[in-house]
């Protein structure tokens, strides 16, 4: 049997399977036949329906719908249900988790369940305890082989389909849910780890296209005189293709209104539409700079891994790289459920007790998509000992220059990546050429993150650098030697300042 991820983001639920490490995304279709999980709750007065269903009804019935159970997973009461027992939050969200699962398990049973969740589940100790508590109730109630629940961009950069990413340089994953945005830091080397995060309120997708549908609107009312606000059943119609040309990344979409009497019909460009989202955007992007300006690895240069849903936002990607982050990834849809589903199948077994689930935010480096080898290696030549210990490196030196090294984490590469030791431009095919140093209880440290490309060195380990220590670089018939050296003066100097 295999094992089943699951990607609980309000935007669009996802899930995906893994048998013996072959790793695919499901198109899970609703009762209505339409593979489409928005995170929608409406009430009727009698019955409760989710999912694409609901949404249907936002415009229309505005007041009868509700999209932030799962932002706001909790007892709390929400706004739907009979009068004076409105339904609580946790019950919105078990119903529309019990209904996922049945479609999903009506294919056939799985052997175990990972759950990829939004980084606001785990960004304190008591949200974790109470919002995993509920999910884990729920996986009891349906009596589920839950094996485990991972932060959702941790699993995200998991998924085999992606593009992969260089080890050696930190990485940002941009989120963006019904709600608000996630931005998450992290860094690999032991473990792909989250070592940062912060949630952005109000950059979510249910306030972009409430935005777009009525900026779109006002200029189909230009054009066609015919105003979209006459009717909720036509404003939902106008809502839906809004959202499809969002979605679809269509270079224009031509809207549709037909009435009893006439069609009406507008062609808008995909530049219409990021001028629309410019704002949105900005406000994203702004984001993630004050995040990295506020982090404790402010200054190091990163890379930007956009989920599907974050990448389809008209302009982000050019907002960014203006913004001077050169290094942006596209993950693939459903990333993160295809990356906990191979997370559970290589290393978890369902639990018992439910209380014994783990709760990850760091996975193993070796479970993470790494760019491919390129063709350069690393070999450490070791000074030979005496016996006595020589002290820990100041600086480096290449080419008969010395670069003085910091107290923090430093890296050698190709120009590009912002390597604080850049090699020679011989070495520019080597585009992830990134070699990490880390400062560690006052000694140096090579941290072999990448595959093995250092010589005798298994992936993730990590080798002492002594004074007197030589790496030598290669990359076809390109070769550099890094010796490490110890200035007591500069040591010195540091000490006094």
């Amino acid at each position: 049997m295999p094992t089943l991820g699951i990607e609980l983001c309000d935007a669009a639920f996802q899930a995906a399977t893994c048998t013996n490490q072959e790793t695919k995304p499901l198109a899970i279709a609703d009762h209505d036949g339409v593979v489409d999980w928005p995170g929608f709750a409406y009430f009727d007065g009698q019955k409760f329906t989710y999912g694409r269903s609901a949404e249907n009804q936002w415009f229309v019935h505005p007041r009868r719908v509700a999209h932030t159970f799962w932002s706001r997973l909790t007892h709390e009461p929400s706004t739907l249900g009979p009068a004076g027992k409105p339904a609580p939050f946790s019950q919105l969200a078990f119903h529309f988790f019990q209904e996922f699962v049945q479609q999903i398990t009506a294919a056939g049973p799985a052997e175990k369940i990972m759950l990829a969740v939004p980084g606001a589940y785990l960004k304190d100790p008591a949200t974790e305890e109470e919002r995993i508590g509920l999910l884990l109730g729920m996986a009891g109630e349906l009596k589920l082989p839950l094996a485990g629940i991972v932060d959702m961009a941790c699993a995200a950069l998991c998924d085999p389909r992606g593009p992969g990413f260089n080890p050696a340089l930190p990485i940002v994953v941009v989120d963006v849910h019904l709600e608000g945005s996630d931005l998450t830091f992290l860094t690999a080397e032991e473990h792909l780890e989250r070592s940062d995060f912060i949630h952005l309120p109000q950059s979510g997708l249910a306030h972009l296209l409430k935005h777009l549908t009525g900026t779109m609107g006002n200029r189909f009312l230009r054009h066609t005189a015919f105003d979209i606000l006459e009717d909720g059943r036509i404003e939902q119609t106008f809502f839906r293709q809004t959202k499809e040309f969002l979605v679809s990344g269509a270079p224009e979409h031509r809207f549709q209104i037909n009435t009893a009497t006439r069609a009406y019909e507008m062609i808008a460009k995909r530049e219409q539409l990021a001028a629309d989202s410019q704002a949105f955007v900005n406000t994203l992007v702004q984001g993630v700079q004050t995040f990295l300006r506020n982090s404790e690895h402010s200054g190091e240069p990163c890379t930007i891994a956009l989920m599907d849903r974050a990448a389809r936002l008209p302009g982000l990607d050019s907002r960014l790289r203006a913004s001077g982050f050169h290094r942006i990834l596209r993950l693939a849809p459903g990333a993160a459920g295809c990356g906990a589903a191979r997370i559970g199948e290589s290393r978890l077994k369902p639990a018992p007790d439910l209380a014994d689930v783990p709760v990850e935010t760091a996975v193993p480096v070796a479970l993470a998509k790494r760019t491919a080898a390129a063709s350069w290696e690393v070999r450490i030549q070791k000074q030979r000992s005496h016996g006595t210990p020589r002290p820990s490196p100041t600086h480096v030196i290449l080419e008969g220059l010395g670069h003085a090294l910091g107290s923090g984490r430093c890296t050698i590469g190709v120009a590009g990546i912002g390597a604080d030791v850049t090699l020679p431009d011989t070495f520019s095919a080597a585009e992830d050429c990134a070699i990490p140093l880390v400062h560690e209880s006052g000694r140096l440290w090579l941290v072999d993150s990448t595959l093995p490309r250092v010589a005798g060195s298994a992936p993730g380990a990590r080798t002492l650098l002594e004074s007197g220590d030589r790496l030598t670089i290669q990359c076809g018939t390109a070769t550099a030697d890094v010796l490490f050296a110890h200035c007591a003066t500069a040591n010195t100097s540091r000490a006094h300042d």
